[in-house]
C-alpha cells in the first residue's frame, strides 16, 4: 500500500472495532464515532454486526444525532436498527432506504452537520450499488471515510450483480480529488494518504483488467476458468469473492465491447 498507516487519529474521531474478524472483514468492522471538541452530540458511522456487547460500547459514547452507514453489506450495517432501538430511537441514515431507521433515503450529494462537524456525502457506487463516503470537516481538520470502497489493507472486491466495476473506477477517480486527506476505512488501519490509495487501486484494478482480457483470449470460458488462470493462490474460504469480481470484470468487458471504438476508455 502507497500510503503509510496511521495509528494517531483525530481527537474528535474515536474508533470502536468490531469483534469480527475473518477473511472478508480483516481486523472486524471499522465503526467510527465523530464527535467535536466541547459538543454533546456525536455521529456514528457504520454501527457493524448485529454484536450486543459492540452495540453496548457504541451506545456509551452516546448521545446521538444519528446513525450513518456506507453501505448494506451486514458486517456494516446488520447491528443499526438494534442501535437505534438501544439509543431511543436515534435515526440511521442510509443511500438504499431498506437499512434507514427513521429517516428519509440518504442525500448523495448532500451535506450533514452536527454540532461543529460537517459531513458532506460521496457517491462512490462500485462495491455495491449503494456505497458511499464521508468526507468529514472538524477543527480545521479533513477526514474522508472511505466504508469498503477502499480498504486499509488489500483491496475491496466488486460484488457483483450489485457491485459495478465502471461505476467503482469512477468513485475510484472521484476519490483520487483527497489529496494527503486521512483516510478512515471500513476495514484494515487508517492510511495518510486517500488519494494515493485510491490511485494504487486504479492501477491494480487495471491490472486485473488486463489479465482478465488476456485469459479470455487464452480461451476460459467461465468466471471460475477466469479465477483458475488469474487467482491461482486464492484461498477456498475466499474465491466466491474472486468469482464476484470476475463476474463483474467480465460484464465491464462485455459492454465495452459494445461501444463505439472512440468511447472506449483506454486502461
Amino acid at each position: 500500500m502507497v500510503a503509510a498507516e496511521v495509528e494517531q487519529l483525530p481527537g474528535w474521531v474515536t474508533l470502536l472495532r468490531a469483534p469480527n474478524p475473518g477473511p472478508m472483514t480483516l481486523d472486524g468492522t471499522n465503526t467510527w464515532v465523530l464527535r467535536a471538541p466541547g459538543e454533546e452530540f456525536a455521529v456514528v458511522i457504520d454501527p457493524g454486526p448485529l454484536d450486543e456487547g459492540h452495540l453496548a460500547r457504541i451506545a456509551g459514547h452516546g448521545p446521538f444525532q444519528f446513525i450513518l452507514v456506507t453501505h448494506g453489506h451486514h458486517d456494516h450495517v446488520d447491528g443499526a436498527a438494534r442501535l437505534s432501538e438501544i439509543l431511543g430511537g436515534v435515526p440511521v441514515l442510509a443511500a438504499d432506504p431498506r437499512h434507514g431507521v427513521a429517516a428519509e433515503p440518504l442525500d448523495r450529494a448532500g451535506t450533514l452537520g452536527v454540532g461543529g462537524l460537517e459531513l458532506r456525502v460521496l457517491d462512490t457506487p462500485g462495491h455495491t450499488a449503494d456505497s458511499v463516503c464521508f468526507v468529514a470537516d472538524c477543527a480545521g481538520e479533513r477526514v474522508v471515510f472511505t466504508g469498503d470502497t477502499i480498504l486499509g489493507r488489500g483491496t475491496t472486491v466488486v460484488a457483483w450483480p450489485d457491485g459495478d466495476l465502471a461505476a467503482y473506477l469512477t468513485s475510484l477517480g472521484a476519490l483520487t480529488a483527497y489529496e494527503k486527506i486521512l483516510m478512515l476505512p471500513g476495514h484494515g488501519p487508517a492510511r495518510a494518504d486517500c488519494a494515493a490509495v485510491a490511485r494504487s487501486y486504479l492501477d491494480h484494478r487495471r491490472e486485473r483488467l488486463a489479465q482478465v482480457r488476456a485469459a479470455v483470449a487464452a480461451g476460459a470460458g467461465s468466471a471460475a476458468a477466469v479465477v483458475d488462470a488469474v487467482y491461482p493462490d486464492i484461498a477456498p474460504g475466499v474465491r466466491f469473492a474472486a468469482e464476484w469480481s470476475v463476474r463483474a470484470q467480465l460484464e465491464y468487458l462485455r459492454r465495452e465491447s459494445q461501444r463505439p471504438l472512440e468511447q472506449l476508455d483506454p486502461l
